[in-house]
């Protein structure tokens, strides 16, 4: 990886309604497929929080799922991992068998692509990627998904960088 490598962060509101959400990382600072350029992820790392960055509490005797997805396409729903558009993604199952709302006493993130670190890299050449999620009625309050990318910015020969970019939209 090369030393001049920077973090991208995004914060997504999952709410704990099951409902898709999703929010848009700007990358034209980074990509510019005429001019040859593209950005290369080269690692992927999620936090899942309360609004204060502190974890998650879950209701008594329940269980609380978040999931995200990166993606280089706008989505209006969680896709499966085959679709041609996803990065990244990954599950986190919460549960707590106490008999009052607090911290999960198991949890498993063991869920979807949820890789963290490209052997290579993924290399992006869209102006935009994705941030969606959601989190379901388990958790006492709403959930926020964040992820931080290790990234550096390369030059790729015009046809190249734009072949890539049409077949990431």
């Amino acid at each position: 990886m090369g030393k001049d490598s920077f973090f991208i962060r995004k914060t997504l509101d999952a709410d704990n309604v099951a409902t898709f959400k999703q929010e848009t990382i700007d990358l034209g600072a980074y990509v510019d497929a005429l001019g040859q350029s593209v950005l290369r992820i080269h690692n992927v790392q999620i936090t899942y929080s309360d609004n204060a960055g502190t974890s998650s509490t879950i209701t008594a005797n329940s269980v609380g799922v978040a999931q995200w997805q990166l993606t280089t396409q706008s989505q209006a729903d969680t896709v499966r991992d085959d679709d041609k558009s996803v990065i990244s993604s990954g599950r986190v199952h919460m549960y707590n068998a106490l008999g009052s709302a607090g911290l999960a006493t198991n949890v498993s993130d063991m869920n979807g692509i949820n890789l963290h670190e490209f052997t290579n890299g993924y290399v992006v050449a869209t102006e935009n990627i994705y941030l969606g999620g959601e989190a379901t009625a388990g958790f006492s309050g709403d959930v926020y998904i964040t992820a931080v990318l290790e990234c550096t910015v390369e030059k790729m020969t015009q046809s190249a960088a734009m072949a890539l970019a049409l077949s990431q939209q």
